[in-house]
Parts: C-alpha cells; sequence; structure tokens
C-alpha cells in the first residue's frame, strides 16, 4: 500500500468553523486556473470527495480543472499486492467521468491523475503502469513516489514514511526507466536535505519529465524551527542547482502544510491571503526566478493545506505573490505549465 496510508497524520486538522471567520472575495476572478494538485478521500471527519471539490473550484476563482494526486485512496483489498493502487485509479476516474459529464459545473476535476506505482519493483513496475493506463487512458498522467525522509522524527511532516535514499537506489531507477517510453512523468515530494538527490535522479533521466512537489520541501519544524534564514539560503543553493536540470518543473504550494513551520493555524482568526502572501512569497519568487514561469505552476494542495486557510483565500495569496508579473507569466504559473506537463486534453 502506499506509503502515505499510516493512520495519524502529521496534518493540520481542518476546522471550517474556524475558516469561516474570515471570508474574501475572489481576486482576478476571469484568470483560467488549473490546479495541478490535490487529493480526494472519504476519512473519518475529513472528507473531500467531489461534492467538497466542486465547492471550493467554484466558490469564485475562474477554476478550469484540476489534477488528482494519489494518497493512498480506495486501494483494491484483494488481489494482488503490486495491482492493489489500481483501485485508487479506477476510484478517482469515476469522479472525473461524472465531473466530465458537466452536471457539477464546468471545472474538470481530475482532468489529470497522478497515481501510485512502486517503482521499488524495478522494471517489473512497466506491467502495473500499464494497467493504470488501461484503467484511465485519458487521464492517468504519471505517478508520485514520496522520498520525503529525514532521521530526525521531529523534522518529519509527512504521512509518507519511505526508507533513506529512495531517489538513488538501483531497482527504484530500474522502475523509473519505464516512466518515459509511456509518456509518463514523475512527481517527487522530499525535503529540502534531500534535493541533490533529485538533481542526481533529474540529470541520470533527462527526458522524463520531474515535477517537484511543495517548493522542494523547507523543513522548518523540529530542530529546523528556530533556523528559517539558514533553511533558506541552504535550500536556496540546492534549488538552484536544480533548476539546471531542464527536465524538472516546481508546484508552488503546500505551504500551508505544518511541516513548513508557519504559525496561522495557532491564531484566533484565519490568516488573509494579504498574510499568507508576505510570509510565502520568497519561497515562491525564488522558484519563479530560478526555474522561470515556464516551469513553475500553482498548487492548491487541498485539503491538506485547507488546515491554513480556505480556497479562495490560498488562491488570493498566489495572486497577490504574481501581481507584478506579465500577463505571460501569470497564463504559465496559473494554468499553462499544468496544462503542458499534464498533457491535458480540455475541452476550452
Amino acid at each position: 500500500m502506499s506509503t502515505e496510508s499510516a493512520t495519524i497524520s502529521p496534518h493540520l486538522p481542518v476546522r471550517p468553523e474556524w475558516l469561516a471567520l474570515h471570508a474574501e472575495a475572489a481576486l482576478e476572478p476571469d484568470l483560467p486556473i488549473i490546479d495541478p494538485h490535490h487529493h480526494l478521500w472519504d476519512h473519518p471527519n475529513n472528507r473531500y470527495l467531489h461534492p467538497e471539490v466542486a465547492a471550493d473550484v467554484g466558490a469564485g476563482h475562474r477554476v478550469l480543472a484540476t489534477v488528482f494526486v494519489e494518497c493512498g485512496a480506495m486501494y483494491r483489498s484483494a488481489g494482488p499486492p503490486a495491482l492493489a493502487s489500481l483501485g485508487e485509479t479506477e476510484f478517482v476516474n469515476r469522479i472525473a467521468e461524472a465531473s466530465a459529464s458537466g452536471a457539477h459545473g464546468s471545472c474538470r476535476i481530475a482532468a489529470g491523475i497522478v497515481g501510485n506505482a512502486n517503482l521499488l519493483r524495478g522494471a517489473e513496475v512497466g506491467a502495473v503502469l500499464d494497467a493504470h493506463l488501461q484503467v484511465a487512458p485519458a487521464r492517468f498522467k504519471g505517478i508520485r513516489n514520496s522520498s520525503v525522509y529525514h532521521p530526525d522524527p521531529r523534522a518529519r511532516g509527512s504521512l509518507a514514511n519511505p526508507p533513506p535514499g529512495l531517489l538513488l537506489d538501483a531497482e527504484f531507477r530500474r522502475g523509473f526507466a519505464c516512466l518515459a517510453p509511456r509518456g509518463l512523468s514523475f512527481d517527487g515530494w522530499m525535503y529540502h536535505t534531500q534535493l541533490d538527490e533529485l538533481t542526481d535522479l533529474a540529470r541520470a533521466f533527462p527526458d522524463t519529465t520531474i515535477v517537484l512537489n511543495h517548493v522542494g520541501g523547507p523543513i522548518g519544524i523540529g530542530p529546523y524551527a528556530s533556523q528559517r534564514a539558514a533553511v533558506f539560503e541552504t535550500w536556496r543553493a540546492s534549488m538552484a542547482t536544480l533548476a539546471r536540470c531542464e527536465n524538472v518543473v516546481v508546484k508552488l504550494g503546500g505551504l500551508g502544510m505544518r511541516v513548513f513551520g508557519f504559525d496561522f493555524a495557532s491564531h484566533d482568526l484565519p490568516p488573509t491571503s494579504q498574510a499568507l502572501a508576505v510570509a510565502w512569497a520568497p519561497y515562491i519568487t525564488e522558484c519563479i526566478a530560478a526555474f522561470g514561469a515556464r516551469r513553475c505552476m500553482f498548487e492548491s494542495n487541498f485539503p491538506v493545506d485547507r488546515g491554513t486557510c480556505s480556497y479562495v483565500v490560498i488562491w488570493n495569496a498566489f495572486k497577490r505573490i504574481a501581481s507584478t508579473l506579465t500577463a505571460e507569466q501569470k497564463q504559465a504559473l496559473f494554468s499553462g505549465t499544468a496544462a503542458r506537463v499534464y498533457k491535458l486534453d480540455l475541452p476550452f
């Protein structure tokens, strides 16, 4: 089963009554958005399925489509363990088909699907990838294997619990080699302390598109809680090196997670988009400067980041950060990069 399926979550709790204490109107409501990173699940007291996504994307911003990213949901309970993750792709594809009917709004929810296949299976994973493609041939775009590892438990902020050095493992790389021939991309989620491993991987596979999640994971908790400036400099240097790999693009978001160390969730009132923009801008603007707008895309990371703010507020924060950019840069950051990287075939 996916390493994202642990029972104890390090994520901030979602508190609808707290979020309701602050509301904003959507800024630039006509700006097209493709949200390239959200999850779907039905956890106790934490349901995020088609109705919840539809409510968020319909709350004021012009969200044309979304991309689902694996989270260990609805795995098959019977059959070969290697194929258990097909259950998630089947589950999400059904939601995507319902959304494509237009009966629940114009946004195409899960127009792209980033699933899970264990690349540590080496060359054998090719058959698993083919099975995913058979389930959702028009929507299955790639896989994610989270490699977030840190030897200090206090620095960990993810449900994933992979072994150290995953991206450097020879068997993992044999599995990774199965992606490009099938036109599939790889989403990577790791901490800033592991970015050099991703650079090594990207250099070894220049023909495989790699999508770095959550601005590269600069840790702000545990031993790093009082080291924000030092972490930023270390992270910035690693990201500058990684940016030389033309096959790597970056998702700008995830900063509402506990692991980044911002304390908005401890306040009496939810943060405004202005406050989020001030706190998050250094990381986002640094990514855009290093990779360029055509290799960056804003992401909601919902419902995980919903522990910090509402859907309207998070996109308002992104729009504030991007307010000085050109129309061409905005188009890339809010929709163009996502559409190109995930090869989305949209009816508009």
